[in-house]
């Protein structure tokens, strides 16, 4: 049997830091201020502002990216741990020894050296701190009646969250399509049909079709794309959905005291992902257009022009537990609170609900005979 290939590396960028004017020690971005602030002697600083807002929408250009053609500005160098686990890199604290990978739990030791990617755009900063973060992961635990008791204990009283600004690209283009398709009008014929040796009319229902072609056209902004390999997409997905009008401009200040990881999805296919986005939206369309009863589209020619592109960070809170051997996940969307994760199941919950299902459907049982037989 063959061998599985070894999951792909994950890189998270390294921790920006920015000493405290009072005490020299470690500013970090509170959610709950929206500034720095120290955490030795709470000092706190605003974030310079050295560019508008308008920069975070500011569009570069797809296909000089893929001929590797962007402004020397728009790329950077950062220095990334790898996970000897799941593969990951992660990022460590300049004055750490040793690490745990937020992804899976387990210590991160090897340096991998520097990784050269596009510079991220835009960032949606933390709202949620990590207290608030860990009270809707452990609300949503508990709504869990399968879940092992341990394990919410072990969530409970567990180390704390990691903030991650997780990497996303998003997608403009200008879109003109052709079709050819057709467009079904029903129409009702009346039939004589025998049921139970009598002769009834009924109405049937068919479909005239009539060949039709047309043009659609539709400009997308901001199609969104996961350009990150290190945590289930289904989880990520249901995280949605995100407030990108309150992107701002990439500023590293936005960063401290939480990692950014890097991109993993190419931007070449992390656009194929988009296309499939568009396509689905671009048949939607053409099916409105077709009119009609029915649609069947047979073919669509599109045609993208003026394809932008954006690298930018989304906020979240990551929890990974080992428990009994096994790894546990927990994402917490750091804007709205959204919670998502592995399900742990426990076996003697499942067996007593089970032997309680059984007794419940013996005693109806039981009641319903004895109501039979008159008694």
């Amino acid at each position: 049997m063959a061998q599985m290939p070894p999951p792909p590396p994950v890189e998270v960028e390294e921790l920006h830091r920015f000493p405290c004017d009072q005490c020299g020690a470690d500013y970090a971005f509170s959610p709950a201020e929206g500034r720095l602030v120290c955490g030795h002697c709470g000092h706190g600083e605003d974030i310079t502002q050295v560019q508008t807002r308008a920069l975070s929408h500011a569009e570069l250009d797809f296909q000089a990216a893929v001929n590797d053609q962007l402004p020397s500005q728009e790329i950077e160098d950062t220095r990334v741990l790898s996970c000897t686990n799941c593969g990951a890199q992660v990022t460590l604290d300049t004055d750490a020894q040793a690490s745990e990978c937020p992804f899976c739990a387990t210590p991160v030791v090897t340096d991998t050296g520097t990784h050269r990617h596009i510079k991220p755009r835009a960032v949606l900063p933390f709202a949620l701190d990590e207290r608030t973060a860990r009270g809707a992961m452990t609300d949503w635990l508990g709504r869990l009646w399968f879940a092992p008791n341990g394990l919410k204990d072990y969530a409970r009283k567990g180390r704390k969250m990691n903030g991650i600004y997780v990497p996303y690209w998003t997608f403009d283009a200008d879109t003109k399509s052709a079709y050819r398709g057709e467009r079904g009008t029903v129409y009702y014929e009346t039939r004589t049909v025998v049921r139970d040796g009598k002769r009834q009319q009924v109405r049937v229902a068919k479909v005239r079709w009539r060949p039709v072609s047309g043009r659609v056209a539709r400009f997308f902004d901001d199609v969104l794309v996961l350009a990150s390999k290190s945590l289930p997409k289904k989880f990520t997905d249901a995280l949605a959905p995100w407030d990108l009008s309150e992107l701002e401009p990439y500023n590293p200040e936005y960063l401290a005291g939480f990692q950014a990881e890097g991109y993993t999805v190419k931007l070449e296919d992390g656009f194929q992902e988009a296309r499939v986005l568009m396509d689905r939206v671009i048949t939607r369309d053409v099916k409105f257009d077709i009119g009609g009863d029915r649609q069947r589209v047979h073919d669509i020619q599109t045609q993208m022009n003026d394809v932008t592109f954006k690298h930018i960070l989304l906020p979240v809170w990551l929890a990974a537990y080992k428990y009994r051997g096994q790894t546990y996940r927990f994402v917490v969307n750091g804007r709205n609170g959204r919670v998502q994760g592995e399900r742990p199941y426990s076996a003697w919950k499942i067996t007593v609900a089970v032997v309680l299902g059984l007794l419940a459907a013996a005693t109806v049982g039981y009641m319903l005979a004895t109501s039979q037989a008159g008694y």
